[in-house]
């Protein structure tokens, strides 16, 4: 069977997915492998491991009979760096992008090139510390100089896990355009830091995403450059629709996506939360984040606790109008100081005693999250779109689904069920077939 592999590299499941000629699912197969600490005993990700489990399933595909691998690529979570030796000698642990920035060494940074403010809107990057790839760079050359020196080429996750794959070493615009604090949407290249402190020395040739043949024995496999995870599920979309549309991707955090909105960070969606992200391509993508599955969890808590009712009692809950038409208290968040439309702190907490019910409770919680949602996507101009296709957990939310449509009535508004964006997006990637249809997986929401 002709096949095309993925491999799929979250923080968690580590997987790999082949596709048929129809971008069917024949095998999938996932693991999590245990962290290691780094020499500070921070938690990380374990790069030894994670490169030996690679190397021996891409072998073990390769010598299976059932299959004629014709096409690979990779996605993979972005923020993340490898950095290799002249031998290709992996010099570092794989810093995790929680680890905590050091204060003096950000001064330094600021006091060396300029308004944060400033940098922040040029890189369409939120100062977010060593969530700024670029940052990581930067403080390894200053905190471990030696180490620096040695450094052949730097690689994001994704094109490290291409390059074990294809022995080839590239940067592609996905990662490097995801709030890596390198790029700059002014001048369309890497940004004056970053030619000043010669950084974009270490960094691989940036290429526009396409694809290649690399040989492997007698036969040739077509190979993507790799993709930061979060711009792969926006494939499939792209290559389906016609018109302009937002992608909502929930989960812990949700992010919005308009990639028909290329235009430059204002002061204004940079202190609410936006920030730029790069097609495979090079054009602009304009995002905004939201921490809606955090807030969702910690409220619904409350709410099951308060009612002495089971902790997903919300998975049943349908809309009901009669609800809708209650007056209620003012909605607050709890999770979103400092993230989303609305950064200011909050000093009050809504009542859950001024409901009579889980259900009532439940209806001006999600009531509360659309109405911040709402003020999210406009942020990210999308009354210039005709569509908004909401993905990932919330997508299974009937509740959610249809207040989203009732907020924008005159948006199409679709629920996802691609349970495999990610990888095929991917995939749709490097095949580049001439069209693609969604099949059953989107359903249209009526309000």
């Amino acid at each position: 069977m002709k096949v095309t592999a993925v491999f799929d590299i979250g923080r968690t499941n580590k997987k790999y997915v082949l596709f048929d000629e129809n971008y069917n699912i024949v095998e999938e197969f996932s693991e999590n492998l245990p962290e290691t600490v780094d020499e500070d005993g921070f938690p990380t990700e374990n790069i030894e491991l994670l490169t030996k489990w690679v190397k021996d399933h891409w072998a073990a595909l390769l010598s299976n009979e059932k299959y004629d691998v014709k096409a690979v690529n990779v996605a993979a979570y972005g923020a993340s760096l490898v950095h290799l030796d002249a031998n290709n000698k992996v010099l570092t642990p794989l810093y995790s992008y929680l680890k905590p920035f050091p204060p003096a060494l950000l001064n330094q940074f600021y006091s060396t090139h300029g308004d944060p403010t400033r940098i922040a809107l040029q890189t369409g990057s939120p100062a977010l510390g060593m969530l700024n790839s670029g940052m990581q760079l930067y403080w390894l050359k200053y905190t471990q100089p030696e180490v620096y020196k040695n450094i052949a080429t730097t690689l994001h996750l994704p094109q490290y896990i291409l390059y074990l794959l294809t022995n080839r070493k590239v940067s592609d615009y996905t990662s490097m355009g995801c709030h890596t604090g390198l790029w700059s949407f002014e001048m369309w290249d890497y940004h004056d830091w970053v030619k000043s402190e010669g950084i974009h020395k270490k960094l691989a040739p940036l290429l526009a995403s396409s694809s290649f043949i690399y040989r492997h024995d007698d036969k040739g496999i077509q190979s993507g450059f790799g993709m930061h995870d979060s711009s792969a599920a926006l494939v499939p979309y792209r290559m389906a629709m016609k018109q302009p549309f937002v992608l909502l991707s929930t989960g812990t955090w949700c992010i919005s996506f308009n990639s028909f909105s290329s235009k430059p960070l204002t002061f204004d969606q940079l202190e609410r939360d936006c920030m730029n992200f790069l097609t495979p391509e090079g054009s602009g993508v304009t995002a905004s984040r939201l921490f809606m599955g955090r807030e969702h969890d910690y409220q619904t808590a409350r709410i099951a606790a308060y009612f002495r009712v089971k902790p997903d009692f919300y998975k049943s809950v349908t809309l009901d109008e009669e609800i809708l038409k209650m007056d209620t208290p003012p909605f607050y968040s709890a999770c979103m100081t400092g993230n989303g439309p609305e950064p200011a702190a909050n000093t009050q907490e809504w009542q859950i005693s001024a409901f009579s019910s889980a259900e009532s409770a439940y209806h001006h919680l999600m009531v509360g999250l659309v109405g911040l949602l709402h003020k999210s996507l406009n942020l990210i101009a999308v009354n210039e779109v005709s569509s908004i296709f909401v993905d990932g957990g919330f997508a299974k939310n009937q509740l959610f689904t249809k207040l989203v449509a009732r907020t924008f009535p005159n948006h199409k508004v679709y629920a996802s069920e691609l349970p495999y964006a990610t990888s095929l997006g991917a995939a749709l990637h490097v095949t580049r077939p001439e069209r693609y249809e969604f099949k059953d997986a989107i359903k249209a929401i009526e309000p």
